[in-house]
């Protein structure tokens, strides 16, 4: 994962097209901010989605997501359309990553909302909202007629959209999150759950959550992948290396790297030779 803030784009793609010869790196993150959320709160970021169409267009093997939408930024049938388009440019390559948005704790990322104009919704209306809008952009993924959708948060007349994604029946959904609601979306709609790795503890104990609302609703919690983000240490790596070993032995199996800026020359070979094959 390589934040677009703080960093220019020359950057971003140098280290892109570097992971992009590296098999052992699998997929490559952005996130999601309009405002910087660390470094200098004036200081430059990129948009997510049209960053990660440009990164799409310049890379061929790599997997591809934000890590991971906000779901208050964008109405749901528009960033359905946006997630088909970067699905196509990148020849079927898109894990859809979405969340309820930023949490209240957040102060840096509160501010963006007021910044652009956008509804901040409280954490009830906004899981409410991430369960439609999943509800809403599968439909729009696969349906082969127009339809309606009259929901507590979101109405649509006549919704279709065409050309449809590459991957079929469509992307994997990753949803983010650690709230019981959240948890609760993500039993019903999600391929992959991404915990955000700040404590090992909660995230097994959340995945055990997990586990119940799939066997509730009668889903095999085996189909939901756990992921976990871990942050790279390029002064420590062996603390790094420990960290992985501790999360995949405790069951997540898709690990997101992030790697703080700026990006040493060569770091993802670095990440490759360092951190990935010590932990397989």
């Amino acid at each position: 994962m390589t934040a677009p803030q703080q960093v220019p784009y020359d950057d971003l793609l140098r280290v892109w097209r570097e992971a992009d010869a590296i098999p052992a790196i699998e997929h490559a993150w952005l996130f999601d901010h309009l405002m910087p959320i660390g470094g200098d709160p004036a200081g430059p970021i990129f948009e997510g989605w049209t960053l990660l169409s440009a990164l799409a267009a310049q890379t061929e093997r790599l997997r591809l997501g934000l890590l991971v939408t906000s779901n208050r930024f964008r109405p749901p049938a528009m960033l359905a359309k946006m997630a088909t388009t970067v699905d196509i440019v990148s020849g079927g390559r898109l894990d859809f990553g979405i969340g309820a948005g930023s949490r209240p704790s957040l102060p840096a990322a509160r501010r963006e909302y007021d910044a652009h104009g956008l509804p901040y919704l409280d954490a009830t209306e906004a899981v409410e909202s991430l369960g439609e809008a999943c509800t809403i952009i599968r439909r729009l993924w696969t349906s082969a007629e127009p339809f309606d959708f009259h929901g507590n948060r979101h109405e649509l007349t006549g919704a279709f959209s065409n050309p449809k994604p590459v991957q079929h029946p469509h992307p994997p959904i990753l949803i983010g999150g650690r709230s019981l609601a959240t948890l609760r979306v993500v039993a019903e709609h999600a391929d992959i759950w991404n915990h955000t790795g700040e404590d090992l503890d909660d995230a097994v104990s959340r995945s055990a959550v997990l586990d119940r609302y799939c066997a509730e609703i009668g889903r095999d919690p085996s189909a939901i992948r756990r992921s976990i983000h871990l942050p790279v240490s390029y002064d420590d790596p062996a603390a790094t290396r420990g960290a992985i070993g501790k999360a995949t032995a405790a069951g997540f199996q898709h690990v997101i790297l992030s790697l703080p800026a700026p990006f040493p020359v060569g770091v993802a070979e670095w990440v490759a030779e360092e951190l990935i094959a010590p932990s397989v």
